[in-house]
C-alpha cells in the first residue's frame, strides 16, 4: 500500500509539473485574431493590412518609425543625404537572416532593384519609383540615387515595402520565374527576413505561426511564439477574446466596444489613426464617369449620421482624403456638404432624375454596415444599390481589375506623409492594385503630386497638396467618409501593446502577465 501510494504521489507530481510546463508554454504563445490571413508574406507583393500586420514581425527595414513616430536607425545605422539626389546608407554589420545569410550592401541593392524590376511587377514599386540607381560603394555602404530631390525617402524606406528579404529567397524567386512560374511566389512560400520573429508554419485559411528569433540583432521579443488566426466574423473574434481563446483581436467593431469594456476579461485599446474610409467609384464606368453623378452621391450621404448611428460617434468625420495625423492635411479645403435637394438637382441635370441600379462591393461587417447605410441614403435619389460581400482577397483582386462600380474601402497613410496618402490613390500611374481603385486620371492632380514629390520645401509641398486635395474633393472619385479610431481588443493579461497610426500593431514588446 505504501509503495502504491508513493507511486501515485510521484505520478501526480509529474502530471502537475507537466501541466505547469504546458501552462508556461501556452502563456508564451500570443494568439492574435485577424479578419483574414495575409494575401502574401512577400513584402514586395502585398500592401493590404492583414499582410503587413504579420510581415512587420518577420522583416526589418533600413530605417524604422519608433513609437514616438520618429524615424530611427534599423538595418542601416545611418541614412543621410550627401547631395540633393544621393542618400548614403551605412548598413549595420553582423546582422544575419533567419536562414543564416549575412546582410550587406549587395543584399540591400538586390532588394531595392527587385521591388523596382518591371519583370517582377511589384505593386509597391510606386514607393521607390523616384530611385534611379542603387550603388554599392563598399561592403556596408550603399548610395541611393534619386531622379530628383525627394525628402520623404526615409519615410518610404521605413514602409513595409522596404522590408529586406534574404538574398537566397530572392534568387529562388528569380529562378522560378525563369522556369515559367509567376513572380512573387517563392518568397511568399518561405519568407525569410531579419526580424525579431521568424516564419514557422502556415495552414491556408486558418492560421500562421511565427517563432521568436533568438539571434535577433536588436532587442528581442518578449513572447516565444505568435499565432495569427483567420477569424472573419467580428462577433466570433470578440467571443474568442472574452473566452480567453484570443489575446488580441483586431479590428473591433465600434458596436462591440462597450461589451468588451464591461467584461472582466478584456479592454479596448483606442489609438488615433492615419486611415481614411471611403466610398469609391470606378470613374471609367457609367454613370460614374460623370462628375455630377459622383457629386450628387457625395451630397446625399450624411457622414455625421453614419458615424453617430453605426459607429457610436467614435471615428472622425473626413473632410478630405488625409487624416489630421498626416503631413499635408489641411483644414482650408472646401468640402462638399450634405444637401439632398441639391443632389437631386445634380442627378436630374446628369439625366438620371429617375435614378439607376448599381452594385457596391464590401468585404466585412463594418464595410457591409456602411454599405447598408449608403444604400438607404441613395434610395432617396432613386438609386437602387445591390450589396456584394466578398472575402477580402477576392475583393482586392476584383477591384484591382476594375470589375466594380462602387466599393467601400480604406487607405492608411503608413508613412504619415501626404505623398503616400495621395500618390498611390489618385495618380494615374497607380490605377488598380497599387491603390487607385477609382481608376482616376487627372493631369493637374498628377502634375501637382509630382511637383510635391520633387520639392524640398515643406511650405511648398503643403501648398501643392492642398491644391491637389481640392481638385480631388471637387471631382469626387471617392467620397471620404471618416477617419477611424483604431480599436484593438486586448485580454487583461496583455501588456506592452502599441498600435501605430498606420494600424500596424507593434508586437515585439508585448508581454503576457498573470
Amino acid at each position: 500500500m505504501k509503495f502504491h501510494l508513493k507511486v501515485c504521489v510521484y505520478v501526480l507530481a509529474l502530471l502537475m509539473l507537466a501541466a505547469c510546463a504546458n501552462e508556461g508554454e501556452r502563456s508564451q504563445e500570443l494568439s492574435v485574431d485577424l479578419g483574414s490571413l495575409p494575401s502574401s508574406l512577400d513584402p514586395h507583393a502585398a500592401n493590404d493590412g492583414n499582410s503587413l500586420y504579420v510581415m512587420t514581425n518577420i522583416y526589418d527595414t533600413l530605417v524604422q518609425m519608433n513609437t514616438d513616430l520618429e524615424i530611427e536607425p534599423g538595418l542601416a545605422t545611418e541614412l543621410e543625404p550627401i547631395t540633393d539626389t544621393t542618400w548614403e546608407a551605412t548598413i549595420r554589420e553582423g546582422v544575419t537572416f533567419h536562414d543564416g545569410e549575412e546582410l550587406n550592401a549587395e543584399v540591400v541593392k538586390m532588394n531595392l532593384d527587385r521591388v523596382l524590376d518591371p519583370n517582377v511587377g511589384s505593386p509597391l514599386s510606386f514607393l521607390f519609383d523616384m530611385i534611379e540607381k542603387v550603388e554599392v560603394v563598399d561592403e556596408y555602404i550603399v548610395h541611393i540615387h534619386t531622379k530628383y530631390p525627394f525628402s520623404a525617402l526615409p519615410a518610404h524606406l521605413a514602409h513595409p515595402g522596404g522590408h529586406i528579404i534574404s538574398p537566397s529567397s530572392i534568387e529562388r524567386d528569380y529562378e522560378a520565374m525563369e522556369e515559367g512560374e509567376e513572380p512573387l511566389t517563392q518568397v511568399n512560400q518561405n519568407p525569410v527576413g531579419t526580424g525579431y520573429f521568424k516564419f514557422e508554419e502556415r495552414v491556408s485559411g486558418d492560421y500562421i505561426t511565427l517563432e521568436k528569433n533568438e539571434d535577433y540583432w536588436g532587442e528581442e521579443a518578449k513572447v516565444s511564439r505568435i499565432k495569427f488566426n483567420a477569424v472573419p466574423e467580428e462577433s466570433t473574434r470578440m467571443a474568442e477574446l472574452l473566452s480567453d481563446e484570443a489575446d488580441i483581436i483586431y479590428p473591433v467593431n465600434t458596436s462591440d466596444v462597450n461589451t468588451i469594456e464591461e467584461s472582466d476579461v478584456g479592454f479596448v485599446e483606442q489609438s488615433e489613426s492615419a486611415s481614411m474610409s471611403y466610398l469609391g467609384f470606378n470613374v471609367e464606368e457609367e454613370p460614374f464617369d460623370d462628375v455630377r453623378v459622383r457629386n450628387a452621391i457625395n451630397m446625399a450621404i450624411d457622414k455625421e449620421a453614419l458615424i453617430d448611428g453605426l459607429m457610436e460617434g467614435i471615428p472622425l468625420t473626413a473632410i478630405g482624403p488625409l487624416a489630421p495625423t498626416v503631413f499635408g492635411y489641411s483644414e482650408e479645403v472646401d468640402t462638399i456638404e450634405h444637401n439632398l435637394e441639391e443632389a437631386k438637382l445634380l442627378l436630374e441635370e446628369a439625366g438620371y432624375e429617375d435614378g439607376f441600379e448599381t452594385d457596391i462591393y464590401v468585404y466585412d461587417r463594418t464595410t457591409a454596415d456602411t454599405a447598408v447605410y449608403i444604400q438607404s441614403q441613395l434610395s432617396e435619389l432613386g438609386i437602387e444599390v445591390n450589396i456584394e460581400q466578398m472575402e477580402i482577397g477576392a475583393y482586392l483582386d476584383l477591384t484591382a481589375q476594375g470589375e466594380h462600380e462602387m466599393l467601400i474601402g480604406s487607405w492608411g497613410t503608413v508613412t504619415l506623409d501626404a505623398d503616400y496618402g495621395l500618390y498611390p490613390m489618385f495618380h494615374s500611374e497607380n490605377v488598380g492594385s497599387p491603390g487607385n481603385r477609382s481608376f482616376y486620371n487627372n493631369e493637374d492632380v498628377d502634375r501637382l503630386l509630382e511637383e510635391a514629390r520633387q520639392s524640398t520645401s515643406d511650405e511648398e509641398r503643403l501648398a501643392l497638396y492642398q491644391e491637389a486635395q481640392q481638385i480631388i474633393i471637387d471631382e469626387s472619385p471617392i467620397v471620404p467618409l471618416y477617419h477611424s479610431v483604431l480599436l484593438a481588443g486586448l485580454n487583461n493579461h496583455i501588456e506592452g501593446f502599441y498600435q501605430y497610426p498606420s494600424s500596424f500593431p507593434f508586437l515585439r514588446d508585448v508581454e503576457i502577465v498573470d
